[in-house]
């Protein structure tokens, strides 16, 4: 094989030197001869290898059930590899054409050589996306970020790329390199912060499972507030439910705080935490004529009749002066409410029962006393939720009258100066 590709390469030479051209002009019209050969031999060995190597990918891909093959040629694995084949020809060739050009060999040789290193590690990354590509299409690694393990794959890899291409340049050896990096180390990590500290988050965030693609975070400090759709070495991409994107650096999940809502989601329940305010000047006992009124609502009556009973009994067994309504033991509008607001939630169908339902009064404020609804609704869906909370403040905010109480409203302008 070697004497073919001598004979090829050597017949310019030797047929300017038998039509009597002195030495150095059969050389170099044999080198102009030889590289134009060189460079048809090269495209006409690309073709022929793309289109067997192209063609045979997308019949494989087409005949086999994965998804792998048909990201690989998505991906153009194969016309990488095509390019690469021709590449080594003309690495094995060059030699042997600038045999005479000692100093031009050793330049060629090593830009050859840079470029079959660069062009391997473009065929690998097309390997690592089809890979990634290949890996979300699985549900089980669909929330992983994948993104960032491939992105430090190959930051490595072209680590050792550039090393490679420095030994080939300098003639240099692994050992002499290493010392020079570790010379400047600091200027390199000064360099790669942003990347190096993404790295260690990003090994963080999987190892301690913080944040999936799919799941829901806010965070205020970015304006973040959606779903996130990519994790990468260096930024995470949320989509905002006003369908916006922001981009948060890696590290600043492990940094700074945010809110993840995945523990909500996979909940039997979302929370409806939400208050009203009822004037204090609106609260006040009830009296028998007001309770036998109120015995007409459905949910409360049958309290209304026990808690009476209670109460007689507590009031006559300690003889308590009942012409003042203030003596003994009492129910008011307000305690009644809270009791048939209770009732009601139990009752919501939207709800779920299973987890905690309180209708609690809490610390009263200038503008009234806080009643608070905490309840979980059995639909964690956006607009599902927020109906059922609207359906359930709707009620309530209807009930209020029912009970003679009064909930807290500021006044406009026009209303105080009416009321002066």
């Amino acid at each position: 094989m070697h004497n073919i590709v001598d004979n090829i390469f050597e017949w310019a030479y030797q047929l300017m030197r038998s039509w009597h051209f002195d030495d150095t002009f059969a050389a170099y019209f044999s080198l102009f001869i030889n590289i134009f050969l060189l460079v048809v031999f090269s495209y006409i060995i690309y073709l022929l290898f793309r289109f067997v190597l192209v063609s045979t990918m997308a019949i494989i891909a087409k005949k086999t059930k994965t998804k792998f093959d048909d990201l690989l040629v998505s991906n153009k694995t194969a016309k990488y590899i095509a390019h690469l084949i021709p590449l080594l020809f003309i690495y094995k060739v060059v030699p042997i054409i600038l045999e005479d050009f000692d100093y031009w060999q050793s330049i060629f040789g090593k830009l050859i050589g840079i470029y079959i290193v660069f062009l391997v590690l473009l065929i690998i990354r097309t390997v690592f996306n089809a890979l990634k590509d290949h890996l979300k299409l699985i549900p089980r690694y669909s929330d992983k970020p994948i993104d960032s393990y491939i992105q430090v794959i190959m930051i490595v890899l072209w680590t050792f790329g550039v090393v490679t291409i420095i030994m080939l340049l300098f003639n240099t050896t692994i050992y002499a390199l290493l010392g020079t990096f570790g010379a400047i180390s600091a200027i390199i990590l000064l360099i790669f912060r942003d990347t190096i500290l993404g790295f260690v988050a990003s090994i963080q965030v999987s190892v301690n499972d913080m944040v999936r693609i799919g799941d829901w975070i806010t965070m205020d400090k970015f304006g973040a507030d959606g779903d996130v759709i990519e994790i990468n070495l260096a930024t995470v991409k949320v989509r905002n439910f006003d369908n916006t994107t922001t981009t948060i650096p890696t590290y600043s999940l492990i940094s700074d705080s945010f809110r993840n809502w995945r523990g909500m989601l996979d909940s039997p329940g979302r929370r409806i935490k939400r208050h009203i305010l009822v004037k204090a000047s609106s609260i006040r006992f009830l009296k028998n004529e007001e309770l036998l009124e109120l015995k007409k609502i459905q949910l409360i009556n049958n309290y209304i009749d026990q808690r009476q009973n209670d109460i007689e009994k507590y009031n006559k067994s300690n003889t308590i002066d009942k012409s003042l309504l203030l003596n003994g033991r009492n129910m008011t509008n307000f305690g009644l409410f809270r009791k048939y607001i209770t009732q009601y939630l139990s009752n919501y169908p939207g709800l779920n029962t299973n987890m905690i339902l309180l209708c609690r009064q809490l610390q009263p404020t200038p503008h009234g006393i806080p009643l608070e609804i905490y309840t979980f609704s059995n639909d964690q869906r956006f607009e599902n939720y927020e109906y059922i909370m609207a359906d359930i403040f709707d009620h309530i905010f209807a009930a209020v009258p029912y009970f003679d109480l009064a909930i807290f409203e500021m006044l406009s302008n026009n209303e105080s100066l009416e009321k002066q």
